[in-house]
């Protein structure tokens, strides 16, 4: 893993709101459109809740903005399981997000290995280039989580994704019950700022793994082409080296 900048917030709502705070001011900080590649998991539910609501709500750059996935369960859209429909119940219905801008991955209709070629397709659309350029990023942001295996978006251990070079999409299946379509590393390396947000006690080991750069952790292999990382944890989860 590229080094990481630190910080270390008091709980999870702090944290939230932190990161809420840095991902408005690099937002209204830039120029033309704005793509966020969103993250699952609960940790940033209460950072979506929060752009919606004020004074978040009446300074974000919503029309400008485009909303994108690092990764999904290939469930339907209104499954409880959809990474989609959280983000969906947490902020987009909530705020004037225009309908253009939310590219959620496709997930019905079709095959999860085309569902893959599908969004791939979508996200080279709005890059408008088939190839990642190392001077210009694919997102401006792109949030992730840690899981408990340090996998990142649906980059688990021990599957062939990991190893992909080429596409920017992958389906991954048998690493979970349900098939999964994820970001490969080409693709989220390509942002001008990543953040990690790992909040709770339960998360502590395997963030110490990865601050060790543990080979093992899917994390660890994170190398953004140009933009900075950052990783944002609360005091429960941050090891004792580090706080």
């Amino acid at each position: 893993m590229s080094a990481p900048h630190l910080e270390i917030l008091a709980d999870p709502e702090a944290l939230a709101r932190r990161v809420a705070d840095w991902l408005v001011a690099a937002a209204v900080g830039s120029e033309g459109p704005f793509g966020v590649a969103l993250s699952g998991g609960s940790t940033p539910r209460r950072l979506y809740e929060l752009l919606s609501d004020p004074p978040y709500r009446e300074v974000f750059p919503w029309a400008r903005t485009h909303w994108f996935w690092g990764d999904e369960r290939f469930v339907p859209h209104d499954s409880p399981n959809s990474n989609y429909r959280m983000v969906r119940d947490a902020m987009l219905a909530r705020a004037p997000v225009p309908t253009g801008n939310i590219h959620p991955i496709p997930t019905e209709g079709l095959t999860p290995q085309e569902a893959a070629l599908s969004y791939e397709n979508e996200l080279k659309g709005f890059y408008g280039a088939p190839t990642l350029k190392p001077d210009r990023p694919l997102f401006d942001v792109t949030f992730l989580g840690l899981g408990p295996e340090g996998h990142i978006a649906s980059l688990f251990p021990g599957t062939a994704i990991l190893s992909e070079r080429l596409r920017w999409v992958g389906a991954v299946i048998g690493a979970k019950a349900e098939p999964r379509i994820t970001l490969t590393y080409p693709a989220l390396e390509s942002s001008g700022a990543i953040a990690v947000l790992v909040t709770g006690a339960a998360k502590r080991p395997v963030l110490e793994k990865l601050l060790k750069r543990d080979p093992d952790l899917p994390a660890a292999h994170l190398h953004p082409v140009q933009g900075t990382l950052h990783l944002f944890m609360d005091r429960a989860a941050a090891p004792r080296e580090a706080s």
